[in-house]
């Protein structure tokens, strides 16, 4: 939960880097959260059609971080986090984003910064 907790933190930083663990240990919770709230919309009777109130709000508050620790992750393997805008392109861009999230870390400084697993950065 602490990796969900220090994306959060970084509201709207978008400048340096995010590893492999922040990155999917924060989607990992982001999805856990999400079902859970998906349940407790269809509890209270949403509409399965148009989502619920719950999921929504939670979506719109977490917007801002979701896009912040993609573009860190992508800092961290020497990307640009412009090649987040791949993803508009079906399929085929989320197949490059999963590899991009996939990938280890550039070894050592880049252009972003310290790598974030030498550095200390982020604690578990």
């Amino acid at each position: 939960m602490s990796w969900f907790i220090t994306v959060l933190k970084k509201y709207a930083t978008f400048s340096g880097r995010a590893c492999r663990s922040e990155y999917w240990y924060y989607f990992l919770f982001y999805l856990l959260i999400s079902v859970v709230l998906s349940l407790m919309d269809g509890i209270l009777g949403a509409d399965p059609q148009g989502g619920g109130v719950l999921g929504a709000l939670f979506a719109l508050g977490t917007l801002l971080p979701t896009i912040g620790v993609g573009v860190r992750r992508l800092h961290d393997i020497g990307r640009s986090g412009w090649w987040l805008l791949i993803g508009l392109v079906p399929l085929v861009g989320g197949l490059v984003l999963l590899w991009f999230a996939v990938k280890d870390s550039d070894p050592g400084d880049n252009a972003y910064g310290p790598n974030p697993k030498l550095a200390g950065a982020v604690e578990p």
